[in-house]
Formats: structure tokens, C-alpha cells, sequence
């Protein structure tokens, strides 16, 4: 996020919009990089978004020639549309957007933290924004110049990971007919970002810790170790703690990553944070050469108010479906607001949720496999490797189609290992 540059005409006529936006960008410590104005106010080229304030009885957010510059009209500065559509519109691509108290605070202890040295270990559940963090603290750190590397470790096969994570020498195992640097030494001098840690095997915890404790890696094949200097951000969206106590996770490995620990919250819980992104996903996804829409008031109320168990992916995919069933219309109204539709209960009240749910496929594939999923934990007694035997599934895709129930608001056990 950024500070903000105003004229002196903007000042005066639009003071109560601009001391909000100031207020909250402030509060990261960020340096002048937009620039608001009133029109006929002189434009001084720079690196950052300009936006050109009117006052007006019909709000409006325009893109206008040149890129990032941008025309807000508003009616009335309290307005919770007025911020939120500011605030996206001065926002650089890719980086944090928040206008709630404890996100904003938040943001500026990660501000903070940036210029250390430290591991950071961020939790969160799946869609909070965990990725967009790193970066921040990874551009507001002395290493911005450096790499910025983003490794999903639950996206990886298993067999393959510590090869690209270390690297390996040509020959090192079937199929490397080439050597490979892996993601530490790509990241060397930068920021290495391991997310959704948690899924990383027991094995290769052990050569991570060596890796973080020495400064070096071994890649596969070889017996020279490599130096290294990376700054290490591990991302999870389940307890780290309850993982160390069920021995899926290093208890050494969690202390030395837990240097520095940073929780997001759900996006129900940080209402204020939902304007300020939906305008921003809206400036993402519109159609360029074509007229924003406005979120109306009664939209942005209706947004506030949402469970989102997707969170801000869930957000994200509620805007596009906005613009699309707006079609060129002047404002995103109440009725195109579409949420997911999941299904909601499973278990002894199953049929009630297939009867009141819309019969789409996706609710009825996804009852199906929630009915066959507890009908075979039940059989195995509870235990999630016994169930995934069953099922002839990983017990990780068991814990994954588990925790994907529970983030739609499918009521399912987790049962034990």
C-alpha cells in the first residue's frame, strides 16, 4: 500500500474523502506514490496512480487515458463506496488493500518486521490473502531487489519436492537429464515463500530445518553443500500447533519457523476490508475501454453481511459474476449479487440440504461425495488412513476434501490419523 500526494485544491474541496483515505493509508508508514487532484489541477508525472476527485450526485469510478489514472465522483464523503473505491483505485497491482482496524494493523507490524532478518510464519485459512502479506513484506524489505519465490508445497508430488526445493545434479535420479538449481538457490539474496507448509512430508522437514539452521542446501546427487541467503516466510492455513502435537509436524522445525508469527482472519471477521477489495476486483476484471460500474450501497451492504467461507477468492469470483449479469449497466444493484450456493449440511440432515439446495451438479456431486466420505469414516471407525485406503486416495486428498467441506460450511468430522 502507499501514502498519498495531494494538491492543495483537493485539500480544500474534497478535505473530509481525502483525511480518510490519508488516515488509513498513514498507518502503514507508507511514502507519496498517488497523486489526487482536483480537475484543472496541474498533473505532475510520477510513478503511482493519479485520480481526479469531483463532487457529484451520481458516484462513479472512470478510468481515464494514460494508465493509472483514474476519475472518482461522489456525493457524499462518508460514504463507505467513496473510500473503498479511493482506496482500490491508489492501491499498486498486487499489493495488500484493507480498511479494517485490525488488518490495517496488521499490515503496519509486517511494514515493520520487513527490515529483519527474521523468519515469519503466517496463518490464516485458504483465500485470506497470505501470498499478497509475503510480497509486501518481501517489497518492503532491503532484499525487494532481489527474487521473490512462491512454492506451494501441497501442489508438488511428494517424490518431487526436495528436488525442487534443493535442486540436483544431472543424473541424480531417472529422468534428470539435466542439473537443477531449485527454488532456494533461485531465490538466493531474496525471499523464499513456503505455503501451506503444514503438507510438507516429515522427512523433508528434517533437510528444511538443516537447510534454515546452516545457510545451505545439498542438492540431490551431489555431497557439497551450497551457501545460501535466503529469507524464509512459511504460509499455513491449519494450527501449526495441533500439527507439532499430533507428530505431523517437527516441533523443531515449528519453533525455528515461529520466530515471528502473523495471523489473518477469515473475511467475515474484518467486514471493513470487503468495499475496498470488491472495488478492486472490479478494476482487475472490467473489460478495459468499457464504463465501471458503481457498487451501490445496497450491493456493498449485502457483500458486508456474507459469510464468505471462500474468502476473498469466493469475493473475487462474486465481483465477475457481478459485471457479467450487470452487462454495461451504470451500477452493480442487489440482483447481481450471486453467492456460491454449497451445500450447507451433511449427515442426519443430508436429505434436508438436498431438498432445499438448488439441484445443480456441482451441490449434487458434492453431497455424494460428502455422504460417501462419512459413510466411510464411520466404517473405519474414525481414522482418516483407514477411510483413505477405502477410498483409494492419499490420506493428504482425504484431509483436502475434508477441510474443502468445512470451508463450504459442510458440517464433517475430521476424524483421527
Amino acid at each position: 500500500m502507499n501514502g498519498l500526494g495531494s494538491t492543495d485544491s483537493v485539500r480544500r474541496t474534497h478535505a473530509p474523502l481525502v483525511q480518510r483515505a490519508e488516515a488509513i493509508l498513514g498507518a502503514l508508514g507508507g511514502t507519496a506514490a498517488a497523486l489526487l487532484r482536483s480537475a484543472g489541477d496541474p498533473v505532475h508525472p510520477g510513478p503511482g496512480p493519479v485520480v481526479t476527485l469531483e463532487r457529484s450526485a451520481h458516484p462513479a469510478l472512470q478510468r481515464e487515458s494514460g494508465r493509472g489514472r483514474f476519475k472518482l465522483s461522489y456525493s457524499d464523503p462518508c460514504d463507505e463506496g467513496a473510500l473503498a473505491a479511493l482506496l482500490a483505485a491508489v492501491a499498486a497491482p498486487g499489493s495488500p488493500i484493507a480498511a479494517d482496524p485490525e488488518s490495517l494493523s496488521i499490515l503496519a507490524l509486517a511494514d515493520r518486521l520487513a527490515a529483519s532478518e527474521i523468519p515469519v510464519l503466517i496463518g490464516g485459512p485458504t483465500g485470506t490473502g497470505k501470498e499478497v502479506l509475503s510480497r509486501f513484506i518481501h517489497q518492503r524489505s532491503p532484499r525487494a531487489a532481489k527474487p521473490f519465490v512462491a512454492v506451494n508445497c501441497a501442489a508438488m508430488p511428494e517424490t518431487m519436492l526436495e528436488a525442487l526445493l534443493f535442486g540436483h545434479k544431472k543424473g541424480a535420479f531417472t529422468g534428470a537429464t539435466e542439473a537443477a538449481q531449485g527454488f532456494f538457490r533461485a531465490a538466493d539474496g531474496g525471499t523464499l515463500m513456503l505455503d501451506e507448509i503444514a503438507e510438507m512430508p516429515l522427512n523433508l522437514q528434517a533437510k528444511l530445518l538443516r537447510a534454515l539452521q546452516e545457510g545451505e542446501v545439498v542438492p540431490i546427487g551431489s555431497t557439497e553443500p551450497i551457501k545460501i541467503d535466503v529469507r524464509i516466510i512459511a504460509c499455513a492455513n491449519r494450527d501449526l500447533p495441533t500439527e507439532v502435537a499430533e507428530g505431523r509436524f517437527r516441533a523443531d522445525l515449528f519453533y525455528r519457523l515461529n520466530v515471528f508469527p502473523l495471523a489473518l482472519r477469515p473475511l467475515r471477521e474484518r467486514a471493513d476490508d470487503v468495499a475496498p477489495l470488491a472495488f478492486a476486483m472490479m478494476l482487475r476484471h472490467a473489460p478495459q475501454g468499457r464504463p465501471l460500474p458503481w457498487l451501490s450501497a445496497e450491493a456493498l451492504d449485502v457483500l458486508r453481511h456474507h459469510g464468505w467461507p471462500g474468502n476473498v477468492r469466493e469475493l473475487e469470483n462474486v465481483v465477475r459474476r457481478a459485471l457479467l449479469l450487470a452487462d454495461g449497466a451504470a451500477e452493480i444493484a442487489v440482483q447481481h449479487i450471486v453467492f456460491d450456493q454449497p451445500a450447507r449440511l451433511v449427515g442426519d440432515a443430508l436429505p434436508a440440504a438436498e431438498q432445499t439446495e438448488p439441484r445443480r451438479l456441482s451441490n449434487i456431486v458434492q453431497i455424494s461425495e460428502a455422504r460417501a466420505i462419512i459413510a466411510t469414516l464411520a466404517a473405519c471407525g474414525g481414522s482418516r488412513i483407514a477411510a483413505a485406503r477405502e477410498l483409494g486416495i492419499s490420506e493428504r486428498t482425504l484431509r483436502y476434501r475434508l477441510a474443502a467441506f468445512r470451508d463450504a460450511g459442510i458440517a464433517v468430522a475430521g476424524g483421527r490419523r
